[in-house]
């Protein structure tokens, strides 16, 4: 302890006055000499602390004040007999050094250090003053050294750390903290003084605040090797005595300390240092046998981190224990978390005792501990349908995942004992069981991947394991196949482990499963099987399995029914869509496909529509396949596009010249499933090569350039933006243009795009055909999002503006040109484009429209919904972030005042447009609104409109769940609105008003109570509904008010 130089005396300022003399400027200190000398001995302390209060730091940080002039100007304050001035004055000389220890000079510090360092002796009032002032100290990089040494020892020596308020405890962690991270090497000089003296700062702390900065101070003191010497056991002590953390943070804590974070702090110090395990391995096995789960899971956890430091010397002694600690809770516990966490710190244990290197005279303590998890947990496996079976697989197969050496060890016990019960118990329910229980080992497997033979026991038993997966595939128990499934998958996936007749065994039993097979889980299963093993042998499933898929496909029904043959042709489409993940694949299921559309194309069935759509989505599923791949997306795009293209203009034509010809591919069920397969081959292509692509797309369409196209004599020439009714089929085929030009990147220059744009304006508004005129208007719409600013964009727009406003005012196009307006608006609500309010007024205006009004309001869901084929951000439109909120802000106040002002007649219309904005809003941002808007949401349920109700309805349950307190003020309105509609003729409005019912539980108990027997009986009508799934939420909304303020709840 470094004390006062001899000769200074006791009084702190006087010393300071001696010191310093030759530093200060001499009419300062006179003045504060003189003034104190004017004034009474109080009124000076007074004076004093009063005058440097008013700006004492803006004094020292311009430099028109020195540190020392100040401890001057507080002398009368620092030398006051009454400890409470005294502590004032240290209190605010420590202020100004919080705020300025920056700017101290070296002679400074250290004169404030030993000022400082005296005042520790002094009255226990001034303490936490002082304490601030070291804080300060601590943090000055001008620190001389062995100044933090003297400054520790002093508060180890003269402090009684926890006897001080939480504040002042945790200044001092902080000043460790601050030393321990500039002034390393000086504390390291301490040795084991300077943990025992942290040790009794910690000990006996309370304050979760202070808990976790001085498990941070112990991690540290672990982590940088500081000396513990003999005092491990004592730092272990002053932190295990926290363990297990039992916490829980005080109602609208401002400082938001949760109890994970004091556990997981915790975790870290006692799993730091191998140093601690003989004395925390007892304790871990002491609370493993506690009756509380957050113990028991605790202990767990930190026994699993523990292991990660561990070798088998900390882990010997204790083996036996914690083997029989984790075996019991995992044979009886009833809870999965303690059940999961044994499992993973078995493993844990597992994994350690794998890495140690052994001498060759010392025990190996995997091998004697998997051989006690064996003892007793092997015999359990031989009875398929006893309670421990899965317990002891569990434990086997956990220890078993930690190291190779390990699963060598349990598997050439375990498979050979598998394999024999199954054959040993013939029923499928058991045989189940067993073979679970093999795929679990067999997963393990896929985690070390290829071993050489000599050292694998599952390659020893491959035939084995083979006939045990290929009998299960074959059983009549759809739940066994399911498993055969998927141990076939884990084994297809082993490298080597099948041998080429067994590849063509599996190549058998998968076409079986897929296409004959009754149940259509084993089918998905088996296609899904497929699709995972055909990127790992090509070459089999192109030669073997893709032939085969195709001959079933072209086979000509014969005493099966047509119903029958329809579903078989729908799986070999979908199973060639399943195997098509590898290029080399795709080379060879793309031509099927697309030979099997062009034959049922030329077919006259009446359900070649369904065969088409059916085929369609196996070719889009094949497009989303080859998407991360650039080959195969290439030759996708470039076999896929121009062979769709030349079917539907073929057909178009065919239909202007023979009606009766090439009809289904027109239909508009056909054209809708052939969108997304453009679409998704166009997405991903390159700049390069989506621009090769768009140079004959877009003049096929502008000037029927066919030559692109397979098959290119076509009977007459395409032009799908002339006039003509006998041109009506080709017009139809904008579809597949928008699906084209509205998929590329926004970086491709698109040929005569300011003509495109004036043909799909026109062709929008002047067709009859809604179908025809919706693609244009959309395919208008994906091109101006994309379109850069500037003059051209506003021509283009202002000619989109005089084409609409004419429309929408009267004729018989009104609802095309209303349809333009919603698409047009909503491209350019995304990119925020000026015009968009404009066009938002206008579209606002038209809810007033008896005619045009409803189909205005369901356009503002179209607005703020994700449209599924253009306009989002798969498709590179120009979508910008939060547009949502933003349109909410601009336009919802005038939907509620159009609401006011609008005659009853179209009130509804307002209604249904705010409940689709309110919808599709981000709830934490509708919660902020709900206030100003509930009084409209619960008049919209109201509305005859079934639209509106279900729209209304979709918004309130969530809101019930995250506004309980604002939702509760209107609880007799809610209440008596859903038990209306639960009588709703739609099923839809009748679901979602029972699950708003259930919801409606989430309010305050209080609240709800007077209300409940009147739900209670009102609830049981809809338990005899005619639908299977009203009576299922009927059940559950009943259910949940019947509990309704039970104890527990």
């Amino acid at each position: 302890m470094l004390l006062w130089p001899p000769g200074l005396g006791t009084r702190p300022c006087s010393w300071a006055r001696h010191a310093w003399q030759d530093s200060w400027p001499a009419p300062y200190p006179q003045l504060c000499l003189q003034q104190r000398e004017e004034a009474g001995p109080g009124d000076a302390a007074e004076s004093d602390a009063g005058r440097c209060a008013r700006q004492p730091c803006p004094g020292v940080k311009d430099g028109s004040w020195t540190v020392l002039q100040l401890v001057e100007a507080l002398g009368s304050c620092l030398e006051n007999t009454d400890p409470r001035t005294r502590g004032r004055g240290i209190q605010l000389l420590s202020q100004v050094l919080l705020q300025c220890y920056s700017l101290l000079q070296e002679k400074e510090v250290l004169h404030l250090v030993l000022f400082y360092e005296n005042r520790l002796q002094d009255h226990h009032l001034v303490i936490p003053s002082v304490l601030q002032g070291l804080r300060a100290l601590s943090m000055c990089e001008v620190l001389s050294p062995g100044l933090a040494v003297s400054v520790l020892k002093a508060i180890f020596q003269e402090v009684h750390v926890q006897s001080l308020l939480q504040l002042d405890r945790h200044t001092v962690y902080s000043i460790i903290t601050n030393f321990m991270g500039t002034r390393e090497e000086e504390l390291k000089g301490l040795g084991a003084d300077f943990t025992f003296g942290f040790i009794q700062v910690m000990d006996g702390e309370k304050d979760p605040r202070n808990l976790l900065v001085a498990f941070q101070i112990v991690r540290d003191l672990i982590a940088k090797n500081y000396a513990l010497g003999p005092f491990v056991e004592e730092l272990f002590e002053v932190t295990s005595c926290y363990f297990p953390i039992d916490f829980t943070p005080p109602p609208n804590d401002p400082h938001g300390i949760q109890r994970e974070d004091l556990i997981l702090s915790l975790r870290a110090v006692l799993s730091s240092t191998p140093q601690f395990a003989e004395f925390l391995l007892p304790l871990l096995i002491e609370k493993m046998d506690s009756d509380l789960q957050s113990a028991k899971l605790d202990s767990l956890q930190t026994l699993t981190a523990c292991c990660a430091i561990y070798g088998q010397k900390e882990l010997q002694e204790f083996l036996p224990s914690l083997w029989s600690s984790l075996r019991r809770e995992v044979f009886q516990t009833a809870s999965e978390k303690v059940e999961a966490e044994c499992l993973a710190a078995l493993h844990a244990l597992s994994a350690c005792l794998s890495r140690s290197v052994l001498s060759s005279d010392t025990e190996d303590l995997l091998d004697s501990f998997l051989s006690s998890i064996l003892q007793d947990c092997r015999h359990h496996l031989c009875e398929p349908d006893m309670k421990l079976v899965w317990p002891s697989a569990k434990l086997l197969q956990a220890a078993a995942g930690a190291s190779l050496r390990s699963y060598h060890c349990v598997t050439r016990s375990v498979l050979p004992l598998l394999l024999e019960q199954y054959t040993k118990h013939p029923q499928s329910s058991q045989r189940r069981t067993i073979l679970e229980m093999l795929l679990g080992f067999l997963e393990l497997q896929q985690k070390w991947g290829y071993v050489e033979e000599d050292e694998s026991s599952l390659l020893s038993l491959q035939a084995q394991v083979c006939s045990v997966v290929f009998s299960a595939l074959t059983d009549p128990s759809v739940q066994l196949q399911l498993v055969g499934i998927r141990a076939l998958t884990v084994l297809g996936s082993l490298q080597g482990f099948l041998s080429p007749s067994d590849l063509e065994l599996v190549v058998d039993h998968l076409i079986r499963l897929a296409l004959h097979e009754e149940d259509s889980q084993s089918s998905e299963a088996a296609m899904e099987a497929a699709g995972s093993l055909a990127p790992i042998y090509p070459k089999v499933f192109s030669g073997c399995m893709v032939p085969r898929l195709e001959e079933e496909l072209q086979s000509e029904p014969e005493e099966e029914s047509s119903r029958d043959h329809c579903s078989l042709r729908q799986r070999c489409l979908q199973a060639l869509a399943a195997v098509s993940i590898h290029t080399s694949i795709v080379r060879e299921t793309v031509p099927v496909l697309l030979q099997h559309l062009r034959k049922v194309q030329k077919g006259s069935e009446a359900g070649n529509t369904q065969d088409m759509v059916s085929v369609c989505q196996s070719l889009h599923r094949v497009a989303l396949q080859c998407q991360q791949d650039a080959e195969g997306c290439w030759y996708y795009h470039q076999t896929v596009v121009p062979c769709l293209l030349a079917l539907a203009v073929q057909a178009a034509m065919q239909e202007s010249a023979h009606p009766l010809l090439g009809k289904a591919l027109l239909e508009e069920e056909v054209l809708a499933a052939m969108v997304p397969i453009i679409s998704a081959a166009t997405t991903h292509l390159s700049p390069e090569l989506a621009a090769q692509s768009v140079s004959h797309v877009v003049p096929l369409f502008l000037d029927g350039e066919v030559s692109f196209l397979p098959q290119n004599s076509f009977p007459c020439s395409f032009k799908p933006f002339e006039d003509g009714e006998c041109l009506e089929a080709q017009r139809r085929l904008v579809a597949l243009l928008m699906a084209f030009v509205c998929s590329l990147p926004r970086d491709v220059a698109i040929p005569q795009q300011e003509r495109l744009l004036q043909e799909l304006l026109a062709l929008s508004c002047s067709c009859n055909c809604p179908f025809t005129a919706t693609t244009a208007a959309k395919c208008f719409a994906g091109l101006v999002n994309k379109h850069p600013a500037g003059q051209q964009l506003d021509e283009i727009l202002q000619l989109a503006v005089n084409r609409m406003e004419p429309g929408l005012a009267e004729g018989p196009r009104r609802m095309q040109a209303l349809t333009l307006l919603l698409w047009v608006t909503k491209a350019l609500v995304l990119r925020y484009h000026p015009l968009s309010s404009r066009l938002t007024d206008k579209l606002l205006g038209l809810l007033g429209d008896v005619e045009l009004g409803p189909t205005a309001a369901d356009g503002f869901s179209l607005l703020m919904a994700e449209s599924p084929d253009v306009l989002h951000k798969g498709c590179h439109a120009d979508v910008r972030i939060m547009f949502r909120q933003r349109f909410f802000t601009d336009n919802v106040p005038k939907l509620v005042q159009g609401f006011h002002r609008a005659g009853p007649d179209v009130k509804a219309n307002y209604l249904k447009g705010l409940s689709h904005v309110l919808n599709h809003l981000p709830k934490p941002v509708l919660v902020t609104e709900l206030p100003t808007l509930l009084s409209l949401l619960l008049e919209a349920l109201s509305c005859s409109d079934r639209v509106v109700q279900l729209s209304t309805l979709s918004c309130l349950q969530p809101l019930l769940l995250e506004a309980p307190q604002i939702m509760s003020l209107h609880v007799d309105t809610l209440v008596t609105k859903f038990l209306s509609l639960t009588s709703s003729p739609a099923m839809a409005v009748r679901i979602a008003a029972l699950r708003c019912a259930h919801a409606l539980t989430s309010l305050p108990t209080t609240v709800l109570l007077p209300y409940k027997a009147r739900v209670i009986r009102a609830l049981a009508k809809p338990l005899d509904d005619k639908k299977r799934l009203v009576r299922k939420e009927a059940v559950a909304a009943r259910g949940e008010w019947f509990l309704l303020g039970s104890p527990g709840r």
